[in-house]
């Protein structure tokens, strides 16, 4: 309930609209490309009120080392590139789901079967979609 706890009390920043086109999102982007991370979508969640975050960066690892490898380089090409630090971070423990919360773009590393399983391009449907395989 601690990860509901945070959401809950983070307040998107306003000081910048987002889009697709945005550096962070290139960026973010770019870095798992590099890493070989696989079925990458961006869900745009700015239309929807409930929406915790502008943008969803959502993607696929085929093992625990490569969503280790996948989530170290957003965060360092994002730091070098955006100057930019997450607000949060989780899921290090374990490396099923790694997720990296910039406010207003969340990066979600899964494992097939955790993605799979907790759908969350489903959860979010009313989003618009972009895919990102290179």
């Amino acid at each position: 309930m601690e990860q509901l706890e945070v959401l809950t009390h983070r307040k998107k920043k306003s000081a910048a609209r987002l889009s697709h086109r945005s550096k962070i999102i290139k960026t973010i982007i770019a870095a798992i490309q590099e890493k070989k991370g696989e079925n990458i979508i961006s869900l745009d969640l700015r239309k929807i009120n409930e929406a915790v975050a502008d943008f969803f960066i959502i993607c696929e690892a085929d093992s625990q080392p490569q969503v280790r490898a996948i989530a170290e380089n957003v965060q360092n090409k994002v730091k070098e590139k955006c100057e930019e630090s997450p607000y949060h971070h989780e899921g290090y423990q374990h490396l099923h789901w790694v997720l990296i919360d910039y406010i207003n773009v969340v990066v979600h590393i899964m494992l097939p079967e955790t993605r799979k399983f907790y759908k969350l391009e489903e959860m979010w449907s009313d989003a618009v979609e972009g895919n990102h395989d290179e």
